[in-house]
């Protein structure tokens, strides 16, 4: 085993401080005169055709306010150029409220509001907040309002998913996918800003998943009417579909572990025993998704989706899932010290260098088929930084804190 790819090894620490920094570099020219982030091609060049997308946005200023803390040269503009599109720009909705899903090549509105991309709002505003950028506390204080209005259901202590632009009409459709994110997102503000109220509504998500995972073999349903009743046959005529799959999303469980663990150590702080049974879980959530589909299919990979069994149905290999599966195998370890855990990170790392990473133009391939050949019927191109940039700093960040307040206190 090559030390580049040992956790906690100073080769290792290097080996990610090189990808950060080319990832980075290549993100550059994201950003549209109106502050929408261009969807990024294969070698960082903009395809102004696509879609300019509030996620992806986001997202985008995240990244570049880990960046300034790092000490990025032109992080700080960056930041600012997509705040803009966010603030005062072309994404903000200012007759109706809230963020539009994005922006078409001829500058169309895309309808609906998305509670996914309202998510990520949240976590640009407190990530570029601690980056000390201009209009981040306005972003931050405007989003949270949006979000506890239209998308927060105090009853239930979960999300909803959809509404029209004019936010007078609700989807019957509930995920899971925009309800982790949410997760995220309010961990960030609980540290960013101490509103502790944010990490109790996690805490309430993550309940009500971990029972859903427990009572399914730990495999997580993600797709549910508006009573939270499980659809268990979503897009069984559409599988891979980037947003809804069918089945269980074995990146989905990992990303989940890696977020409960870090709710539990953040909330119980230095009490083992309430903290005990979420990092059981973790570990669970995360073994079942790489018992399922590491490797599962004749070559080395984490498949994209399993049916119910655990049988791969969509056998690609997204880039995100890698990412996930580098950052909670390495939170897990620190956690725990089981060994079984540093030889996951290992093993991924070796993958990662020897076909995700695109060594020409930077970046990772964001899909590649069953064979680990460049496909792009999902995700074609590199639309954003977000995963990858994140899986070089996690796993050497306190596992209890948000990334962005974990690089801002390095400051």
């Amino acid at each position: 085993m090559k030390e580049i790819y040992r956790l906690d090894s100073k080769e290792n620490k290097q080996f990610l401080e090189e990808i950060r920094n080319d990832l980075l570099i290549f993100g550059h020219r994201f950003p549209s005169p109106e502050g929408g982030s261009y969807y990024l091609g294969d070698d960082g060049t903009p395809w102004k055709e696509r879609d300019r997308e509030t996620w992806i946005t986001s997202r985008m200023a995240h990244v570049y306010s880990l960046g300034s803390f790092l000490g990025h040269e032109g992080s700080e503009t960056l930041i600012d150029a997509a705040l803009h599109g966010l603030i005062d720009g072309e994404l903000h909705d200012l007759k109706n409220g809230g963020w539009h899903a994005g922006r078409k090549q001829d500058g169309e509105i895309i309808p609906g509001k998305q509670c996914y991309a309202h998510a990520f709002v949240i976590l640009a505003a407190t990530s570029s907040l601690l980056a000390g950028r201009p209009g981040a506390k306005e972003l931050l204080d405007n989003a949270l309002a949006i979000y506890d209005q239209y998308f927060w259901n105090e009853e239930k202590g979960l999300s909803c998913d959809f509404w029209n632009t004019e936010f007078t009409e609700m989807d019957s459709y509930r995920g899971l996918n925009a309800n982790m994110h949410s997760v995220e997102a309010f961990l960030a503000v609980a540290d960013t800003i101490g509103d502790e109220r944010y990490r109790v509504r996690a805490g309430r998500i993550i309940n009500q998943v971990l029972k859903w995972a427990s009572d399914n073999d730990w495999r997580i349903p993600e797709h549910y009417n508006d009573s939270w009743i499980a659809d268990l046959e979503c897009n069984k005529e559409r599988p891979d579909d980037p947003f809804k799959p069918y089945g269980a999303t074995p990146g989905h469980g990992i990303e989940w572990a890696r977020l409960i663990a870090q709710w539990a150590l953040s909330t119980f702080k230095d009490d083992k025993e309430k903290s005990k049974p979420y990092i059981e879980a973790s570990e669970n959530l995360f073994n079942r998704a790489i018992e399922d589909a590491w490797n599962c299919d004749g070559a080395e990979g984490i498949v994209y989706t399993t049916d119910w069994e655990g049988n791969p149905v969509v056998h690609d290999r997204m880039h995100w899932t890698l990412a996930e599966a580098i950052n909670s195998s390495a939170c897990l370890y620190h956690i725990t010290g089981k060994e079984i855990y540093a030889k996951n990170y290992a093993d991924f790392m070796r993958y990662l260098d020897e076909c995700v990473l695109d060594h020409v133009h930077g970046s990772w391939f964001h899909q590649l088929d069953q064979k680990n050949h460049l496909l792009e019927t999902v995700w074609p191109g590199k639309s954003d930084l977000y995963h990858a940039l994140q899986a070089t700093l996690i796993p050497y960040a306190p596992v209890d804190l948000s990334i962005a307040k974990a690089l801002s206190g390095r400051l």
